[in-house]
């Protein structure tokens, strides 16, 4: 049977004590962050369930069989590969490419704003699109989409700051690429992000 040509990607830890959550846990104690950080993985599930899409979970720890059987049926599941965030979701892509996909989408756990509605809206776009970008509100994204692999995008990126989105969007240009913008959300990573998580919910 042959695998959707839409694939969906994501970039996932083992919900492990102490692991997960870093930053958030300096703020509110590793046993509430973990807490959180399962929050944020059932609703990366549930908004993703939906979708009639191949679905790969790339996780940074394998965690114990039983568990990853519990929290990811219907997923291939594979280990991250070595390097930096860059060099990881430039195999990851490149991964789905050589399995056949024609479309890659490829998100994180971190975004509780994010809805099926945009996922699908990404998949759309790349009908008519290069590049589809989720800009989240602290200068990074929250997905990022593509019909081929262009590696420049993961290359010589300042990870982990505000000017990801930015240099992204750079490259983008330089390539001549069209991009197709979603709504800017937040990711949950300071004790501030969760306050604001919860009085929207």
């Amino acid at each position: 049977m042959s695998k959707p040509a839409a694939h969906l990607l994501v970039f996932a830890r083992y919900p492990e004590l102490g692991k997960v959550k870093t930053r958030l846990a300096a703020d509110i104690g590793d046993e509430a962050a973990l807490a959180v950080y399962r929050q944020l993985l059932a609703h990366t599930r549930a908004v993703v369930a939906p979708l009639a899409v191949h679905k790969t979970v790339w996780l940074a720890s394998p965690g114990p069989a039983a568990d990853r059987t519990d929290h990811w049926a219907g997923y291939d599941q594979l280990p991250q590969p070595p390097g930096d965030l860059g060099a990881k979701m430039e195999a990851a892509f490149a991964h789905a490419f050589d399995a056949g996909a024609r479309q890659v989408l490829i998100i994180g756990t971190d975004c509780p704003g994010l809805a099926t509605a945009h996922l699908a809206e990404a998949l759309q776009a790349l009908e008519t699109h290069e590049l589809v970008l989720g800009p989240a509100a602290d200068g990074g994204y929250y997905l990022l989409g593509m019909k081929q692999l262009y590696p420049a995008l993961f290359r010589q990126k300042p990870w982990s700051t505000s000017a990801v989105q930015d240099a992204t969007l750079h490259d983008a240009t330089q390539l001549g690429l069209r991009v197709h913008l979603l709504p800017e959300l937040h990711d949950v990573d300071t004790a501030a992000d969760l306050a604001r998580w919860k009085q929207s919910s």
